[in-house]
């Protein structure tokens, strides 16, 4: 991985935000800081662009998380849950978001990819063959090995979860060390 960064570079920021949020919630059993993503993602460069793409849930109980997002600065794209016959449902950004990628690409010098979600390669070939360099923000534990082969560089948010969840306390315990028997003494037991 080689990634380039200077205070002049113009970056867009795409968030996954249905894999952000459910590999927070299997991972951590919390909630994202969207705002620090951004942050760490962005560095000290010029952001051009920060786009969130979220799904409407059918009681509609997300406006909170939109303004949230919106006083961050991150711009919000909404797309209605689908419901088949038969009850099943369907909720997909990966299209969307790979198309103003490829729109912004040429806009900007790097593009920042909040997922984990190995059905971006592609999407990332492409755009670094068009000279745009990418990034991905997310947690490792679930994200695409793939993946991260293939962007120019990766922040595995699992490194420092404290800075990117909310309300996440680590473990004050300290795992216990039990004394391990020395080689040769007849006193320990089997």
């Amino acid at each position: 991985m080689s990634v380039i960064r200077h205070p002049e570079q113009r970056v867009a920021i795409l968030i996954d935000t249905q894999n952000l949020y459910h590999s927070a919630k299997n991972l951590y059993k919390s909630k994202v800081n969207f705002a620090a993503v951004v942050k760490a993602a962005l560095g000290e460069r010029k952001l051009i662009r920060a786009l969130s793409y979220v799904v409407n849930t059918e009681s509609g109980e997300e406006s909170a998380f939109f303004e949230a997002l919106e006083k961050v600065g991150i711009e919000i794209k909404t797309k209605d849950l689908q419901i088949f016959y038969g009850g099943a449902k369907k909720a997909d950004w990966d299209v969307g978001l790979a198309i103003d990628a490829i729109k912004l690409a040429n806009k900007v010098d790097s593009i920042v990819l909040a997922s984990g979600d190995g059905d971006f390669i592609p999407l990332v070939e492409y755009v670094k063959n068009q000279g745009c360099q990418v990034e991905v923000i997310t947690f490792g534990r679930s994200a695409s090995g793939r993946l991260r082969e293939v962007v120019d560089d990766f922040i595995d948010m699992d490194e420092n979860p404290h800075e990117f969840l909310i309300g996440y306390k680590t473990s004050k315990k300290r795992p216990q060390t039990r004394k391990q028997p020395q080689p040769g003494n007849k006193d320990h037991k089997h």
